[in-house]
């Protein structure tokens, strides 16, 4: 049933502030004696128009539950992990399947072992399969049909049809593609990002904490190197299901073992996530693009704003961390499993170190001139490594424990005014555990989200601020302030 409230803002102008957190890594690091702080999230050339209403956006602090999960990530357990991984030799997608202690096939069972170990002590509330299908040969990287397996262990929400999902890559390559005999330790890429797969399945499905709203799969899969062929089956798995899995959201971690580059400059407080701008046409009409592009919406996708997400609610003093946001779908060259989950329609994006060293990525394990090659576990920081987990861990129980967004999402542009009129419907588990909404808005020019107003529990708001001066965005709060992703109005008229 819908509900009218009009905003009208009388207070005073208000001083533009900067959305950042108490993050005591606002100091980054240290060069040479010299401090770098964080960027703030508003600059001079995006202060303008000046707000009259609301109030700054602020960073969303851990709650006691998720200060409690944050802390118990454990670096030791990390190393441990990856340690066990790389002692398969090769996890090659198409290495041998067959033996016990050497290969993708004793990874996978490795994997699957462990998940259902923490499986066994939640009490039912985390449920372990392995899934996969036969891939043909492709006339490229795959040579002999091969069978292609996720392992993936599902944390139960109390939302019907809500889920996020977290993956790592499990399978390693060296520098021939297409050698699956010779050892590749695969630390790094992709070890790394299976360790927080499975850290945060154990942490998160302990009985001390609440059952979170929304599901949480945590995924290793497979056949990466080889053409993301083992995300691509999970996220079509999901997006042909009757009815339709609803993936909110898909954080891929690849390459976050190390916070050091080639030339040994390291940033250990920071990490990458890459976010793709407009969608693939297969997901969205050519009409909606169109209609995107004449509002300046290309900036505001469902990959960009969980993006904003996760900076908001994971720079905070437990993580430690800092998130760079890249506004593209990844680096120059390469590729990674949230493709997959983006070209199904799902909103995903991927987290990678701040700084690569390329000699330790696709290389054949050698010293070259005194240089050693190879994705050796030596060359990972386990510290640094739980940082990121701790970042992902933010994210994953902000978004799963938060009343989800707001759908159909509109601004009236019937006639020319400086007022903007909102509208929307409520998530699409409902209003139960909505507590009211908020609106959200930045200069066209500013990165990330710097004013807000609560506007309570209904579907309907005008405000005294121009459409046409800012990028808009709704979101949904729980009754304790939990948020939720911001979506962007498209016109109504």
């Amino acid at each position: 049933m819908w509900s009218k409230l009009a905003v009208v803002a009388q207070a005073a102008l208000a001083a533009a502030m900067p959305l950042t957190s108490s993050n005591p890594a606002s100091v980054l690091y240290d060069r040479g004696n010299v401090a770098v702080t964080a960027a703030p999230f508003t600059c001079s050339a995006s202060s303008w128009p000046p707000n009259t209403i609301g109030k700054a956006n602020q960073p969303q602090h851990p709650s006691a539950d998720l200060a409690s999960i944050l802390a118990h990530v454990d670096p030791k357990r990390i190393e441990a992990t990856i340690k066990k991984l790389v002692t398969f030799g090769t996890r090659h997608t198409l290495s041998t399947q067959t033996s016990k202690t050497r290969g993708v096939g004793a990874a996978r069972d490795w994997i699957h072992a462990e998940f259902q170990r923490y499986a066994d002590a939640s009490d039912g509330r985390l449920s372990v399969q392995t899934v996969g299908y036969v891939q043909q040969p492709d006339g490229d990287r795959v040579t002999f049909p091969t069978l292609i397996s996720d392992v993936v262990a599902t944390l139960k929400g109390t939302d019907a049809n809500r889920l996020y999902v977290i993956s790592g890559h499990y399978d390693s390559r060296n520098t021939n593609i297409l050698d699956y005999e010779g050892d590749a330790p695969g630390a790094d890429d992709d070890a790394s990002g299976v360790a927080i797969s499975l850290e945060l399945a154990r942490v998160m499905s302990q009985t001390k904490y609440p059952i979170p709203k929304a599901s949480i799969a945590f995924a290793a899969v497979a056949g990466e190197e080889q053409g993301l062929y083992g995300s691509q089956f999970l996220a079509q798995t999901y997006a042909n299901s009757t009815p339709r899995v609803n993936v909110e959201g898909m954080l891929n971690n690849d390459i976050v073992g190390s916070p050091k580059g080639d030339d040994g400059v390291a940033d250990p407080h920071i990490i990458r996530l890459f976010a793709q701008g407009l969608p693939p046409t297969t997901v969205e009409s050519s009409a909606t693009r169109e209609t995107r592009l004449s509002i300046g919406g290309e900036n505001d996708t469902p990959a960009r704003n969980l993006a904003r997400f996760v900076k908001e609610v994971s720079e905070n003093d437990s993580t430690q961390m800092n998130v760079s946001v890249v506004y593209r779908l990844d680096r120059y060259l390469r590729g990674g499993d949230h493709r997959s989950f983006l070209n199904a329609g799902y909103p995903a994006v991927r987290f990678t170190e701040p700084n690569e060293n390329y000699a330790h990525q696709h290389q054949d394990v050698r010293v070259v001139d005194g240089v050693q090659y190879g994705d050796l576990v030596e060359f990972c920081d386990f510290d640094y490594i739980a940082r990121v987990a701790r970042v992902n861990g933010a994210a994953l129980w902000s978004l799963a424990t938060s009343p989800g967004a707001p759908t159909n999402v509109r601004v009236n542009t019937t006639a020319l005014s400086n007022d903007s009129i909102l509208y929307w419907d409520p998530p699409l588990a409902g209003e139960e555990n909505v507590g009211g909404y908020e609106i959200v808005w930045r200069s066209t020019a500013a990165p990330f989200w710097t004013d807000v107003i609560d506007v309570g529990l209904v579907n309907q708001a005008t405000l005294d601020l121009s459409k046409d001066n800012v990028v808009f965005g709704i979101r949904a709060r729980s009754a304790d302030g939990s948020r939720g992703v911001a979506v962007l109005p498209f016109p109504v008229s």
